[in-house]
């Protein structure tokens, strides 16, 4: 999550004015957000995310006199049309793994500025898989790196301590995995086999599913199972005997889109054209207050990949970059509460 504190601390300015912070390792400011130059941020995005991570800021005038000028009303709507999904699946098509960020219109001394947080990537490095950009700005191959107040390819050094990082990340799992064997005793461990479809023991095949079904079969400790009319169903044949009562449920999602067809972007528009003259903020804000997300009646968390949506389930913390999508009842809420507050 944005916290607005940091944000307002990098806006600070000096008695002339001018900002006080300067571009560095983990910040980066722009005068005005551009579809055209999408590339260009993109480069950005993968080198805070080989690194500490970072925030992009626009709606600052060009250096050497960095003043805080706000986006205009072009850059300003462009940023509100960012659709966070495919912004996201954008990023998968360029780069060889996941990159977390989220974005907010943030407001200032009455000057609207457009915040991109990107989070430091747990699999580094981000690497590029394709030219991208007018100017192949991002170039097949490259990793992009974030020294100072620049971005560029890194450096040996850097790309020496990551791939250092990444072997030292993997021998403690190794450590940590062969750790638990020993806790159970091997004679009593089995594997789990997400790739095949299969739990193993010895030579036995314990359970044999099909590639589609392994995909959505999800495992927890706690849970019950819910019968719903016309839902999709599997039959377990067979006699189920809990162990330490662990329990498993199997729950097949709908299809989100059908119930929940409206994006951020085109929720807010939906509510503009309904309501004159409302602020984005005053509608993010009812959001916030309503705990509009976590209900689901109106909206519901379009989780880019199972392993984010197992993560919600394990921490009730939404991982980075989740959008939201809403359904049309979501809309006429907010109108109401919109029209009351008048």
């Amino acid at each position: 999550m944005i916290d607005s504190n940091i944000i307002k601390e990098f806006l600070r300015t000096t008695d002339n004015d001018l900002l006080f912070h300067r571009e560095g390792q983990e910040l980066e400011f722009k005068e005005q957000f551009n579809f055209a130059g999408l590339a260009d941020y993109f480069r950005d995005f993968a080198a805070f995310a080989n690194n500490k991570g970072g925030y992009l800021i626009y709606g600052v005038s060009d250096a050497p006199r960095r003043k805080l000028i706000g986006l205009s009303e072009t850059s300003l709507e462009q940023f509100d049309k960012i659709d966070p999904e495919k912004i996201t699946g954008f990023l998968l098509s360029i780069y060889s793994g996941n990159i977390s960020w989220e974005q907010e219109v943030f407001t200032h001394n009455s000057l609207k500025f457009g915040i991109f947080k990107i989070y430091q990537s747990s699999l580094k490095p981000i690497i590029a898989k394709k030219d991208e950009g007018k100017d192949n700005n991002i170039k097949n191959g490259e990793i992009y790196f974030r020294y100072g107040g620049r971005t560029q390819k890194i450096e040996y050094a850097e790309l020496e301590s990551i791939i250092n990082q990444r072997i030292d990340s993997i021998n403690k799992q190794w450590i940590d995995l062969m750790s638990k064997i020993g806790k159970v005793g091997a004679q009593n461990a089995a594997i789990f086999d997400t790739e095949n479809s299969i739990i193993e023991k010895d030579d036995s095949k314990i359970l044999v599913i099909d590639e589609d079904t392994a995909k959505k079969i999800k495992f927890i400790k706690e849970g019950e199972f819910v019968e719903k009319t016309g839902a999709p169903t599997f039959k377990l044949v067979g006699k189920v005997t809990p162990i330490d009562k662990v329990e498993v449920i199997k729950k097949i999602k709908e299809n989100l889109i059908r119930d929940y067809p409206l994006s951020a972007s085109e929720f807010n528009n939906e509510v503009r054209k309904r309501v004159s003259n409302v602020k984005l903020d005053d509608i993010y804000r009812i959001i916030r207050e309503s705990d509009i997300k976590n209900n689901l009646e109106y909206s519901a968390y379009n989780f880019r990949s199972l392993k984010h949506e197992e993560i919600f389930k394990m921490t009730k913390k939404i991982p980075n970059g989740t959008p939201s999508i809403y359904k049309k009842k979501a809309v006429d809420y907010i109108v109401k509460i919109i029209e009351n507050e008048k």
